[in-house]
């Protein structure tokens, strides 16, 4: 190279040998600095992209497209997603829904403020406590009123049986206007009650994807207390207080976790006072903390606010299907890739969470449309239970009153009219009034459940109640076999007692007759049809008694020697008060069995039985009762006055012996519906009594011939008939009307059987006295 060449080169080459000594002296912090730059970079990159993504979510919910877009991301961006979507909604709005601000000032909420106390109650002592409950919050309203410059307004008791669920258990009721607490208590049985049912509602509810699944986080709080028996469920994990744990853990979910205070429990025969004063002791400074502030207090265990942990979903969540402990040899559904198909973006939340567990897990993805619980493993399963199980407080209480339990849900008992009539000692108006041997009646049911909890039902309110069959059901065949099994060995055990007829015992060992009335509705039984079958087969007559509550299954109902429909109350309200339905729909089911009952008077012998008890369904209801009648146009009316037991449960039920009518009161009765019939002409007319059980009868003029009434039955005509042209066969009441009823069962005379002798406690023989009109001395 020329020297001028090398002159012109000099200056670039020192700046090349500049700038290499500069990198090597710092090469060191220059590449820390450029990694750092790049790292930010590509953090900044990656966090705008996820924030797009899920910005986008409705659209690719909309156009069903989440598949590729999801298999386009690795495994950061999906713990970018889990990480913003933690924060977010459980369910897809249309939009990304983010964690409320803690800074935000939260308005004051002016609202006045309502406390509504629901309760459920088979024996009535969960609502007597509910009423003192109730008395005692009104105090505490106006106290509260003082304390939180808050309005109160008046507390609100209400029987689940009596509401509708929807009103309450849906939305808030009016939630703009007025705040509400609410305060449930809640007895547990193992028998099926308005509880199973209030429990349904809460569970579907949660689960319907057409309502929100905090539905009811408009309201200021709940909570709940549980009334249970440590005898039957000695501790929670046996049962105890296991119904209200149940609903405070739907509540919880309908709520948003608004639980305000633990759920309370109590033993009905032991501590239940002291607990339950302590629950309301704490619930009450609650309700005054949510006045004064309006919140149940932030990140408070139970509280529902957003910084809380899903500790309530995953604990259990009967919506979701995870089978996590079946995946060990399951093969998981992949796409392309290994990748596992996504069928809809609701199963995104579900793939997100997954992705958090341990790695090679293979759950396939369930879909649930409400909720995104993680740790439910295998689906709910609700086993069929049986009705009375044998080790259950049921089952003791029944037979300890001496029924005989068939299967799961049957039952047998003798009638005190059976022992009567074996020692001599008269016998059952149905003798009197159509012509059944007591000793050789069977007093059975197929279904021991009733839909109704009548305040003058002799039970004493231990037999299970239900509106729908939900249990085990038994074979006709054994029921049978099952029930004429322990009639006898009953029969058998009278042997020894004194006073026992030996001819009597004798024919008490051959069946005769079927009372379908010992208890529950024989109707409920799903085969009541194949049972009757049976019981015809042995040319067993058929008494059947049903509570007018199950239209469906009597119209259905095939031939039976006579039907009995209870007919309790001339009105709606009446007939809530006395037979307290547990179907919401009761009046129109009433109805429609009247009317059921009407197209069958010509197929079948029809009975009303009206069970009259004083200040419930006696005064100033003759027009009602006409009114029922001329609707359903019955055979027969048997007016009877209630039976007063003497139990605990009818002393809750508001029964007494003030509530037992006089004979003679039972008389004018009949006389002024008689009357009232013949004004709306109807034939109907008096025609045969049973004074020892208060019981008389009306007839329709049908069963009168030449001028003599024919109640009783011909009961082998009965059966020639029923073999000759089958249980659809056509015929009428009056193809088997027995000969003319005996003149010692007429109105008039008394109806005691006059083969045996009235006694008293101590065996003497006393004459039978019947006051058919007031004594002078009594006043009405």
């Amino acid at each position: 190279m020329d020297p001028l060449s090398q002159a012109q080169n000099a200056p670039l080459n020192g700046e090349i040998n500049s700038l290499l000594d500069v990198w090597h002296v710092y090469r060191t912090p220059i590449i820390f600095c450029a990694l750092l730059v790049l790292l930010a970079a590509r953090v900044y990159l990656h966090s705008t992209e996820a924030r797009e993504d899920l910005v986008a979510l409705p659209k690719v919910y909309e156009d069903k497209k989440p598949a590729t877009d999801v298999k386009e991301r690795d495994n950061g961006d999906l713990d970018e997603i889990k990480a913003t979507k933690a924060n977010g909604p459980r369910r897809i709005k249309g939009g990304l829904a983010r964690k409320p601000s803690r800074d935000k000032k939260v308005e004051k909420d002016e609202r006045p403020v309502r406390m509504v106390v629901f309760f459920s109650s088979v024996t009535t002592k969960t609502e007597k406590l509910a009423q003192a409950y109730v008395e005692r919050l009104v105090e505490s309203a106006a106290k509260l009123s003082e304390e939180t410059n808050r309005q109160f307004l008046k507390p609100e008791l209400r029987d689940l049986t009596e509401i509708e669920f929807e009103d309450y258990f849906v939305s808030t009721p009016q939630a703009d206007e007025v705040a509400s607490f609410y305060l449930l208590l809640i007895p547990s049985y193992n028998i099926d009650t308005i509880n199973d049912t209030f429990l349904q509602h809460l569970e579907e509810t949660h689960h319907d994807f057409r309502i929100d699944t905090g539905s009811l986080s408009t309201l200021l709080g709940y909570s709940v207390f549980g009334f249970g028996d440590k005898e039957g469920w000695p501790n929670e994990s046996e049962g105890f207080c296991f119904q209200a744990k149940e609903v405070d853990k739907w509540m919880a979910k309908l709520t948003g976790r608004k639980r305000a205070y633990p759920v309370g429990m109590g033993d009905m025969k032991s501590d239940h006072v002291e607990r339950f004063k302590e629950w309301a002791d704490g619930v009450q400074e609650v309700i005054a903390h949510v006045a004064k502030t309006g919140t149940l207090g932030e990140g408070l265990p139970g509280s529902g606010e957003a910084e809380e942990s899903d500790v309530e979903d995953a604990e259990a969540d009967d919506g979701e299907v995870i089978f996590e402990d079946e995946t060990a040899t399951a093969k998981p559904k992949t796409g392309k890739g290994g990748a596992r198909d996504l069928e809809d973006v609701e199963d995104l939340g579900r793939m997100i969470q997954s992705s958090q567990g341990t790695k090679g897990s293979k759950a396939p993805i369930a879909v649930d449309f409400t909720t995104y619980g993680s740790d439910k493993k295998t689906p709910s399963t609700n086993p069929i239970k049986e009705m009375v199980a044998k080790n259950s407080p049921t089952y003791a209480a029944l037979t300890k009153q001496g029924y005989s339990i068939v299967g799961s849900h049957s039952g047998v008992k003798i009638c005190r009219w059976t022992k009567s009539a074996l020692r001599g000692r008269g016998s059952c108006y149905k003798y009197s009034l159509y012509g059944i041997n007591s000793h050789q009646c069977m007093e059975t049911t197929p279904s021991l459940s009733c839909s109704n909890k009548c305040v003058f039902c002799w039970r004493h309110g231990t037999n299970p109640v239900g509106t729908t069959w939900r249990w085990v059901v038994d074979p006709p065949e054994m029921i049978f076999e099952g029930v004429k099994e322990n009639h006898y060995k009953k029969i058998k055990m009278m042997r020894g007692m004194p006073g026992v007829r030996a001819e009597r015992f004798s024919e008490a060992m051959r069946i005769r007759h079927c009372a379908l009335s010992l208890v529950g509705e024989p109707i409920f039984y799903p085969y009541i049809n194949e049972f009757l079958a049976m019981l015809h087969a042995e040319r067993i007559s058929s008494f059947l008694v049903c509570n007018a509550q199950h239209p469906d299954q009597l119209a259905a109902l095939k031939a039976v020697t006579q039907l009995y429909v209870s007919i309790d109350a001339s009105n709606r309200d009446s007939l809530r008060k006395i037979d307290r339905p547990l179907h919401r729909d009761f009046w129109e089911r009433f109805q429609r069995c009247l009317d059921i009952l009407r197209e069958k008077r010509f197929r079948h012998r029809t009975v009303y039985r009206l069970t009259l008890v004083k200040g419930f369904n006696v005064d100033d209801e003759v027009e009602g009762y006409a009114q029922l009648i001329e609707r359903g146009l019955p055979c027969f009316v048997e007016v009877k006055g209630v039976t007063y037991c003497g139990t605990s449960t009818s002393s809750n039920a508001g029964l007494n012996m003030s509530n037992v009518p006089y004979y003679w009161e039972v008389c004018d009765f009949v006389r002024a519906l008689e009357k009232r019939l013949q004004d709306k002409g109807l034939k109907y007319g008096i025609a045969a009594e049973h004074a020892h059980s208060c019981c008389i009868l009306l007839a329709s003029e049908r069963f009168k011939v030449d001028g003599k009434w024919h109640t009783h039955i011909d009961y082998q005509k009965f059966f020639e008939l029923l073999e000759e042209r089958g249980p659809d066969g056509d015929w009428t009441p009056e193809d088997y009307m027995g000969p003319p009823t005996p003149e010692w069962a007429l109105w008039g005379n008394g109806g005691f059987d006059p083969r045996d002798d009235r006694v008293d406690r101590k065996g003497r023989k006393i004459e039978p006295q019947v006051i058919r009109e007031q004594p002078p001395d009594v006043e009405f």
